[in-house]
């Protein structure tokens, strides 16, 4: 019996120090005031009383939005205001005298959940999402999940961070990769 127990205490030692991701620092684990663009966002831009150039538009693999005349404008890495301010100034090159500009996303680029779910896969993005809601979304856990932690990793981002299903709740952002993991005894 004294056996028995001992190698419990072995598996739950070596259990503790199995390597775990590091936790995610609290500036990205909560919502973010700005939504940055990347490819694979839909948008809906106007230019008022340019019915022409007003349309929706796909963030291309190179991270630009091709509008005709202007041709290709970059879109990656900022907001929605930063795109129309750099539509705006093209235009005004001799396009469109005074350029009025609004862009808005029409469909953000999907998140992915995998491992221990019952329908690991791609889903729609929506405002203000959670791990937890994002688990719900993809059937919830498989009976082996770890249910305590989870695993995000951020769009353009090679590291994987771990975050607690206790306590605040954690943002899901567009693109992000979520991980559940299988518990241990």
């Amino acid at each position: 019996m004294r056996h028995v127990i001992g190698i419990w205490a072995i598996a739950a030692a070596l259990a503790g120090c199995a390597s775990m991701p590091p936790p995610m620092p609290a500036s990205s684990a909560g919502r973010s005031n700005t939504y940055l663009l990347a490819p694979g966002d839909k948008l809906r831009i106007t230019v008022y009383n340019e019915e022409a150039m007003t349309g929706e538009y796909a963030i291309s693999a190179a991270g630009n939005v091709a509008i005709p005349p202007i041709g290709d404008v970059p879109a990656t890495g900022g907001g929605v205001e930063t795109l129309a301010a750099a539509i705006a100034d093209r235009l005004s090159r001799g396009y469109v005298k005074d350029p009025r500009v609004a862009v808005e996303v029409l469909n953000y680029r999907p998140y992915y959940i995998l491992g221990e779910v019952t329908r690991p896969g791609e889903f729609p993005y929506s405002v203000n999402l959670t791990v937890e809601q994002a688990i719900a979304a993809a059937g919830g856990f498989t009976y082996r999940a770890n249910k305590r932690f989870a695993f995000i990793r951020r769009a353009g981002e090679e590291t994987e961070h771990s975050v607690s299903m206790r306590g605040r709740p954690t943002y899901v952002l567009p693109g992000d990769t979520i991980r559940i993991g299988e518990r241990y005894l």
